[in-house]
């Protein structure tokens, strides 16, 4: 017999034997997913007791009527969400939380932008003109609260020191409801304007510089090259920005704390369920039901977001 037959027949004989099939779990394989079991179980574990439960535990509370400190508790179903939706309240709330959330938003992404463009020139003293920025973010609110009450104060307040020597009568920032929701918003703005402001440099400063010349060498302006290039792929940013913002400023609640302790004319859902809860009413139901609102509207605007605007994100 040649050795070509033979060689054929060998061929034959290993081409026919079935291929053995690879384990499903490798040695390899399992190692690496105790690896990730080993670095990923103690977040996870961290997660579900000091997030989950005490949400879950929360939406359990909505459902009774129980007062804070009492050792007993009264089964009621829905009835603290149709006390709140149908009671004065709940419009007031709702609009204070909207118009607080939708300003201060809209103004931190503006003049963050802005400030990112200044910071964004090759001059000197940029390096501390963005500590400068950035510092009030970094504050504790409470701290922040206190210096802009003296500020605000009509009676001894630095800003009043200064209306009254231009013959200006200082507002009355802490009594009037309308004055109160936008001294706080300036209050939050402020802090929050560095964070929006570094966000943009960061992305202003990866937008690719061969596009930017391109454009500049066919004779485009700075207003053109930032309206047509540099904000579509600012979207990224955006979009980011809009969705961090937005949580931020529905569970802000510090400034609101310190600066208008009554919540007199700025009275967000959160605010709104702290004094429920802890206030002079003592209802944790009606506040946790509250809370439960408040978490429905957030996960109703990520989820929102994430799938419609992010359709028009330009991520290349």
């Amino acid at each position: 017999m040649s050795e070509t037959t033979k060689a054929r027949r060998r061929s034959a004989s290993s081409t026919s034997q079935p291929e053995r099939k690879r384990p499903r779990f490798s040695g390899r394989t399992r190692r690496d997913f105790l690896v990730f079991l080993a670095l990923a179980l103690p977040n996870l574990i961290l997660i579900a007791v000091f997030t989950y439960r005490p949400l879950f535990a929360n939406i359990q509370y909505s459902f009774l009527d129980w007062t804070l400190g009492s050792k007993t508790a009264r089964y009621i179903g829905f009835e603290n969400y149709a006390t709140f939706f149908g009671s004065d309240d709940a419009p007031r709330v709702l609009g204070t939380t909207a118009v607080f959330t939708v300003l201060t938003v809209g103004v931190s992404m503006v003049l963050g932008l802005l400030v990112a463009l200044a910071l964004n020139a090759k001059v000197r003293g940029t390096t501390f003109a963005r500590s400068a920025v950035f510092a009030p973010y970094v504050l504790s609110g409470v701290g922040v609260g206190l210096v802009w009450m003296f500020i605000f104060d009509p009676g001894y307040g630095a800003l009043a020191w200064f209306l009254r020597s231009i013959g200006i009568a200082s507002p009355q920032w802490f009594n009037e409801p309308p004055l109160a929701l936008t001294m706080v918003i300036i209050v939050y703005v402020w802090k929050n304007l560095g964070y929006c402001a570094i966000v943009y440099l960061a992305g202003l400063q990866s937008l690719p510089a061969d596009v930017m010349e391109a454009a500049a060498l066919d004779g485009a302006g700075a207003g053109r090259r930032f309206l047509s290039i540099s904000l579509p792929l600012l979207s990224p940013t955006t979009f980011f920005l809009l969705i961090t913002t937005i949580l931020s400023s529905l569970q802000a609640f510090d400034l609101i704390r310190i600066m208008t302790p009554l919540g007199s004319g700025t009275s967000t859902l959160i605010y709104e369920a702290y004094m429920q809860a802890f206030g002079s009413y003592n209802r944790a139901g009606y506040s946790a039901a509250i809370s439960v609102v408040l978490f429905a509207i957030l996960l109703v605007v990520t989820v929102v977001q994430i799938r419609f605007v992010e359709r028009k994100v330009h991520y290349a």
